[in-house]
């Protein structure tokens, strides 16, 4: 290809109608053989239309398979080979979708056979799988969230995690209005004998998660899940922060070495709401 000047370069096309294609001075890095026209031709949309701009707008649910593909072939400094359908990210995504019949096809599409694609190198590549097993392993952690039926569940759950640890290790559980869990948060760990809760940073953890409900777990590396005057503490200020956020605190599990201790079912929660 011969070298391009470092002026802008206007061109014709057929219809009548003209583009900027712009070719980077010789001290920028250009692929041989490749134009970096995608990211100015979208930018010459209306900002409305750009598909990054209107998804931070507007939502990513608004956009289209092709408006989220697009977003993810401009991310880097890759550019689109000479000869790719269309001039623009978003008219590389249509055509792209359109080579492997959807966003299945591309999904189940190899390695090797995406590199075929005109201006589909390895960093476009490797995005666009990453994206794809991101959301994989978002739609995994969701099926395999158990379903925390009791107080002895969830110590059962997390003992594992809690073993051999020499500190106390606080989580945070988020759940829905039907006590689905949502997710969880490691808050903090402590000192060898006292944990540090942060109410705040629940809280906004719960908001974050957009939880209806919460239960706090935690260790003693002692191996005893009797609970502390520290811990009473923690709860009750937590109780009443929940109260005030309008969100609800199920519970409060203190797991041991083999045995938990369960504000709920030993009625301690209630007697802390009472006092």
């Amino acid at each position: 290809m011969n070298s391009c000047p470092s002026s802008v370069k206007r061109i014709e096309r057929a219809s009548s109608n003209s583009y900027l294609r712009l070719c980077r001075r010789s001290g920028d890095s250009l692929n041989v053989g490749e134009h970096d026209v995608s990211s100015e031709r979208i930018k010459s949309l209306p900002t409305k239309e750009r598909p990054r701009e209107r998804l931070l707008a507007e939502g990513p649910e608004r956009l289209t398979d092709a408006d989220l593909l697009a977003i993810i072939l401009r991310i880097g400094s890759g550019t689109f080979r000479e000869g790719v359908p269309g001039t623009n990210a978003y008219e590389a995504a249509l055509s792209i979708l359109k080579n492997f019949r959807g966003l299945r096809g591309l999904d189940r599409a190899r390695i090797h056979d995406l590199l075929k694609v005109p201006g589909l190198g390895p960093a476009k590549v490797a995005q666009i799988k990453a994206a794809f097993e991101l959301g994989k392993r978002v739609c995994a952690g969701k099926l395999k969230a158990p379903a925390f039926e009791s107080s002895l569940s969830i110590a059962n759950h997390f003992r594992p995690r809690f073993t051999g640890k020499r500190e106390e290790i606080v989580i945070a559980v988020f759940l829905n209005g039907q006590n689905q869990r949502l997710g969880e948060k490691d808050i903090t760990e402590g000192t060898p004998t006292q944990a540090t809760v942060y109410v705040r940073r629940i809280l906004e953890e719960a908001l974050h998660e957009s939880a209806a409900a919460i239960v706090l777990v935690h260790n003693h590396p002692s191996g005893n899940p009797e609970p502390s005057a520290g811990d009473d503490e923690t709860t009750r200020d937590l109780m009443s922060a929940c109260r005030i956020m309008g969100l609800i605190l199920l519970d409060h599990v203190i797991v041991g070495e083999t045995e938990h201790y369960s504000y709920s079912d030993s009625g301690r929660l209630q007697e802390l709401t009472n006092e």
